[in-house]
């Protein structure tokens, strides 16, 4: 018909940002319900109170003895706060601490690739039980929250940060400031699987820095620096240096998961 628009009218469609925050809702409304009713456990998918059953928490996520360098599980009679490795003890690595809630393997490392590679966010709740746990007995209430950048190209592939998705998750969870944008990777340095230790390292020199505009909010601060899995440290390390050389007081390392010693 003459003077009518086949296409509805630009207004009558929602708006991107009023989408957003209705998914926002919705998912905060699904949270809250199910912190009240249960649900599934990540591992077993029994139903449970919680993220995990108890028999799968107290199998899969017991804690454990640590080396506060490398996170590489220690003797019993050496644990403690600040209790190192020999490794680390002779080599201090540049960050203060490291804090990791698990060993990475099953079921760890298949519920890590369905957030890293099939943009599955469900399992994150899981993920962060042993990590909150571990860090629930070390005064962190000043502590600022950044996570491992992403490349803009590997961002682009994958669209999102899974360490930025548990960062700013556990930094809520522990009532802890956390920009997204404080940290960049400014070149993307490729995949570092099969790489050698030394090779990791060289490939990440000067792939980092700090925003100037937060410049300040890292400067004097203690910061924790959020991943999704420590192996050789290479890009914790290089991330690490960047963040002390921009004036943080102190920089700490929180992983999900720690790969065992090869």
């Amino acid at each position: 018909m003459a003077g009518r628009s086949a296409m509805p009218a630009g207004d009558d469609r929602p708006s991107a940002p009023r989408l957003t925050r209705a998914a926002t809702r919705a998912r905060a409304l699904l949270g809250r319900w199910r912190c009240c009713v249960g649900g599934r456990c990540a591992v077993c998918r029994g139903w449970c109170d919680g993220r995990l059953c108890a028999h799968c928490d107290a199998r899969f996520a017991f804690p454990r003895a640590r080396c506060g360098g490398c996170a590489l599980p220690l003797a019993a009679k050496a644990s403690g706060e600040d209790a190192l490795c020999l490794r680390c003890r002779l080599a201090p690595p540049p960050w203060s601490r490291v804090v990791a809630g698990v060993d990475y393997g099953y079921p760890w490392d298949r519920a890590l690739a369905d957030l890293k590679f099939h943009q599955r966010l469900e399992p994150i709740g899981a993920l962060l039980g042993p990590l909150t746990a571990a860090l629930a007995d070390m005064h962190a209430s000043d502590v600022r929250v950044v996570a491992v950048p992403l490349s803009r190209e590997r961002l682009r592939e994958r669209g999102y940060n899974q360490s930025w998705e548990l960062a700013r998750r556990l930094a809520r969870t522990l009532a802890l400031e956390a920009r997204a944008d404080a940290l960049f990777r400014v070149r993307d340095t490729g995949h570092q699987l099969g790489l050698h230790r030394s090779e990791r390292a060289k490939n990440l020199q000067g792939a980092f820095v700090v925003a100037p505009r937060h410049a300040a909010w890292v400067r004097g601060a203690r910061i924790a620096l959020v991943d999704d899995v420590l192996t050789t440290g290479a890009t914790a390390r290089a991330a690490a240096r960047t963040l002390r050389a921009a004036g943080a007081r102190d920089v700490q390392v929180w992983v999900v998961a720690r790969t065992p010693a090869s």
